[in-house]
């Protein structure tokens, strides 16, 4: 049974800070552009396919967008199709960038 769980954004930067997950950021291309979390792979309508046939989906998945909201139907999509594991990042890109400045 696929698990789809909502983290908050220290939960998050530790299991990123653990390594092994999937970071996706599914908001639009200029935001991803001007900043965004280290390793985490832009998926739009444009590459969302083919995300989906080469993406490891028994790694665990952490789906982020702007405030939190739009990933949690995401990570449903994502949980649909094959992943065991999605978290959604309570507050979003937004709250975490607060905390925790990228670089």
């Amino acid at each position: 049974m696929p698990i789809i769980e909502e983290i908050d954004i220290k939960k998050a930067k530790d299991l990123i800070d653990q390594g092994g997950v999937t970071i996706v950021d599914i908001r639009d291309s200029a935001s991803f552009e001007e900043a965004h979390i280290k390793d985490a792979i832009a998926v739009d309508d444009s590459n969302i396919e083919e995300f989906l046939k080469t993406a490891d989906k028994s790694k665990p998945l952490i789906c982020y967008c702007y405030h939190g909201i739009n990933s949690q139907g995401a990570s449903g999509y994502f949980s649909e199709n094959g992943f065991e594991t999605v978290h959604t990042i309570s507050g979003g890109f937004e709250e975490r960038r607060a905390e925790y400045p990228p670089t």
